[in-house]
């Protein structure tokens, strides 16, 4: 390992020169107080900034074990970390010269708190890694060597100084986060104990700025919960909150349009994250296994068995090994609630709005006029309790245009303006008046479908030179072969989306193929990942600085819409 002298020396020696000797920085250099890898120079002023890696050992950064000792309070920890350093970067960042020159960059994190590459410590040591981009500096396409030196020598040791050890740290700060973060966990924990799909405390802010942001609103309405559902919870840290708590089996949200309904939905499909204070939503939590299911019209599904939903096609096409490249709404859903289930969902998040109509519901006029002889489709209705009765399967489901479910839900909330309220009793005495026109012949299936579905090896991915591009959210390309992911609405941010891009290439070379199926699959990597951490995805190549981890559930949602892996075409 070379000394930070080493590296002046270079800077001074190339300083004026064309831009390809910035390749001489490449490698590890001591500093005072960490080590500084430049892992990737960039050959272009224009191009793809340069990847560093800034090292701190635990005696160094000083961060005591209780801060790290378990992974909930370990990825709390990096995140606060990560927003300090981003914090100070976005003050030092600033083009000076052509193209990217003088741009410092790093991961920016949301509301959610995300396990990420751009800031790790080592659960064993303590030992803090930063990972970030630099813009190398450059007048036209000649090195200016004078800038990058101040980056490297002066505004990079001030930050880690200012942000990485921890007698600069702001301690009561950090406390507050591992309060949060033990709070939240302890949470999670009590909702398994009670048998809670989801919690929801008083005083929460739901709605959010824009449909683009997901800061809250200002002078919103603050939650709060029935006094019919309202749970008590003693935190560890000494206080006790109260919210509403949704018990297992199927639940109604109802109300009126623009009266919360959607809102308090995408409060709970977000609430399968921890957030951070202050987000409104930091003690709002979902089933971390809890997914949105919705139609998707020209998803391609393959091997999937839907015949719980889908039967007696006019094309006498097997639906239980149904296969096809251009989904309609209806069997874009199916397919959908069924490979939930396939990942180990135990509450699926339905809207009316985002939903097939015929996939929900039938009403009694269109049963008497199309009968069920001519009817492939089983609607939700008559599978809703089924699923949760017979495979533990809870339905969370904002309703707006048909009762009929009212027959089946075991709690329903109603949205008034914001307000929340139980309308579970009243709601049970009008729909005994109205009788139910199910299926009388609707069959029950007694075996859930197998999932027995493979991925097959992609040849086109086998190699070093593989190319992974996101498009924010939306669409995932590896090698130009494209997945759109932009009905995967518990995505994020983007670098989840490209970490399961490296996720794929991964599982292509060690795990695909041979009598592996999808879920086991996605189960021995999840092993993997857990007993060696995220290098074991990268062995000995250098970790990019822009991932962020995902959820099982989207790797898997993800696999199912690939269709060079999944058809093998």
């Amino acid at each position: 390992m070379r000394s930070n002298r080493d590296l002046k020396n270079i800077l001074e020696r190339i300083d004026h020169k064309g831009y390809p000797a910035y390749k001489d920085t490449k490698g590890e250099y001591q500093f005072s107080n960490y080590v500084l890898d430049i892992e990737h120079v960039q050959g272009d002023p224009f191009a793809s900034p340069s990847q560093l890696r800034i090292t701190v050992n635990g005696k160094n950064a000083g961060l005591p074990s209780n801060y790290y000792d378990k992974k909930h309070k370990r990825i709390a920890a990096q995140d606060y970390l990560l927003r300090k350093i981003g914090y100070e970067i976005s003050k030092n960042s600033k083009q000076r010269g052509s193209g990217k020159s003088g741009i410092i960059h790093i991961s920016r994190c949301g509301q959610q708190i995300l396990e990420r590459t751009a800031c790790q410590i080592n659960d064993r040591n303590g030992e803090v890694t930063i990972r970030l981009e630099v813009g190398f500096p450059a007048n036209g396409r000649t090195i200016n060597a004078g800038e990058l030196e101040r980056i490297l020598f002066h505004v990079l040791p001030d930050i880690v100084n200012k942000t990485v050890l921890f007698q600069n740290m702001n301690i009561m700060e950090l406390d507050g986060v591992m309060r949060l973060a033990e709070n939240q966990y302890f949470i999670r924990n009590e909702m398994k104990i009670m048998e809670l799909t989801a919690f929801i405390a008083d005083n929460s802010v739901l709605p959010r700025k824009s449909g683009i942001s997901q800061q809250p609103l200002e002078n919103a309405v603050r939650f709060r919960s029935p006094e019919s559902m309202k749970i008590k919870m003693n935190l560890p840290d000494g206080t006790i909150i109260y919210g509403m708590g949704i018990p297992k089996g199927v639940t109604l949200i109802v109300g009126g349009g623009y009266h919360g309904k959607s809102t308090l939905l995408e409060a709970l499909q977000m609430g399968v994250y921890d957030h951070i204070a202050g987000d409104g939503r930091e003690y709002v939590f979902s089933d971390s296994s809890s997914m949105k299911i919705r139609a998707e019209d020209g998803r391609s599904i393959s091997q999937t068995d839907i015949s719980m939903f889908i039967n007696n096609l006019p094309n006498k096409m097997n639906t239980k090994c149904f296969s096809t490249q251009n989904a309609s709404g209806s069997t874009s859903q199916a397919a959908n609630v069924v490979e939930a289930v396939e990942t180990g969902c135990r509450v699926l998040l339905i809207d009316e709005d985002t939903s097939a109509t015929n996939f929900m519901i039938r009403d009694e006029l269109m049963q008497l006029v199309v009968t069920k002889d001519k009817e492939p489709i089983t609607p939700y209705i008559d599978r809703v309790r089924e699923l949760y009765e017979a495979y533990g399967v809870s339905t969370i489901l904002v309703a707006g245009s048909s009762g009929e479910y009212f027959h089946k839900a075991d709690m329903v909330i109603q949205m008034d303006e914001y307000h929340t309220y139980d309308i579970t009793e009243y709601v049970k005495e009008v729909a005994q008046r109205h009788a139910y026109c199910a299926k009388a012949d609707c069959e029950r299936i007694v075996v859930m479908p197998d999932f027995n579905r493979k991925a097959h090896v992609n040849k086109d991915w086998i190699g070093d030179r593989i190319k992974i591009k996101v498009y924010g959210k939306d669409m995932l390309s590896i090698n130009r072969d494209e997945i759109d992911t932009r009905y995967l609405e518990q995505l994020v941010d983007e670098e989840q989306l490209r970490m399961i891009g490296y996720l794929f290439v991964y599982m292509n070379h060690s795990v695909f193929g041979g009598n592996m199926t999808i879920q086991s699959s996605v189960e021995k990597l999840i092993k993997l990942l857990e007993k060696n951490g995220i290098k074991e995805i990268f062995q000995n190549q250098k970790i990019p600085c822009n991932l962020a981890m995902p959820r099982p559930q989207e790797l898997y949602m993800s696999i199912n819409r690939f269709r060079k892996i999944m058809n093998n075409i």
